[in-house]
């Protein structure tokens, strides 16, 4: 996520080692970093075009990965972040490699969602977590529970429908907002968080009020953070139960 700092030992010595390295970053200064580190190093970024939808681009990358995978070389996808996390290409190019007979595995990496939970200092064990992509869930009926944190990422193109467009405006917020009101006040504080991807930035972290949504500032990398806005109900009958049972221990 973050040049220099944010790469394991074994993820750069498969880089250097690789054959063609293909990569994915979220700046032209990571990409020069890494191409110090092989002498073929191939920028996705090329792909994405302008008015077209982002699952075609991504088709195309995979297309061009496996190309060279099918040449028997030792191939490498280098991508910002965790290749996992919100990443539809590195999911699909194992997939089909190891479909086509060829050995292929991911190398996890440090995500934005660890570096939400570093410069946020949250603890997911202390209230729970609940992650959706933003459209995603404006598009399907989810069940809140306003007592965790609700964590919903690319906030910045929310309700696109098209995979398309690079951002939507104040009307598609507007539609999360209602949906989100139905579980929190338009004056609950919510956090608009964008991770660093070089270390000479510090992270955004703007806090606003739920209603304010509609006019924030937005990025495609934005993440709307939502904290808890009710306190945990006991349940009681479990409670009880394990009290039970923990008497029974104590007996022996």
């Amino acid at each position: 996520m973050t040049l220099g700092s944010h790469i394991s030992p074994l993820s750069r010595s498969y880089i250097e080692q690789a054959d063609v390295v293909f990569l994915l970053v979220a700046d032209g200064i990571t990409e020069q970093w890494v191409a110090q580190m092989n002498s073929d190093v191939r920028s996705l970024q090329p792909y994405y075009q302008t008015g077209v939808s982002r699952m075609l681009s991504y088709q195309q990358m995979v297309a061009a990965i496996l190309a060279e995978v099918r040449q028997n070389k030792k191939v490498v996808g280098a991508f910002y972040g965790h290749p996992g996390v919100f990443a539809w290409v590195p999911h699909k190019a194992i997939a089909e490699a190891k479909a086509a007979g060829f050995a292929a595995h991911m190398e996890p990496g440090i995500s934005a969602e660890d570096c939400l939970i570093a410069d946020l200092a949250i603890d997911p064990g202390t209230y729970g977590c609940q992650h959706f992509e933003t459209s995603q869930f404006m598009f399907y009926k989810r069940t809140i529970d306003s007592a965790a944190y609700l964590i919903l990422w690319q906030v910045g193109v929310a309700g696109d429908r098209s995979l398309a467009k690079r951002g939507t405006d104040g009307r598609y917020r507007q539609l999360l907002i209602e949906v989100l009101a139905e579980y929190y006040p338009l004056s609950h504080q919510v956090i608009l968080y964008e991770a660093v991807t070089l270390p000479i930035q510090q992270p955004r972290i703007t806090t606003l009020a739920l209603a304010e949504l509609v006019t924030a500032e937005m990025d495609p990398k934005t993440t709307l953070v939502i904290p808890p806005a009710t306190k945990m109900v006991a349940n009681q009958q479990m409670l009880d139960k394990l009290a039970a049972l923990q008497a029974d221990d104590d007996k022996y």
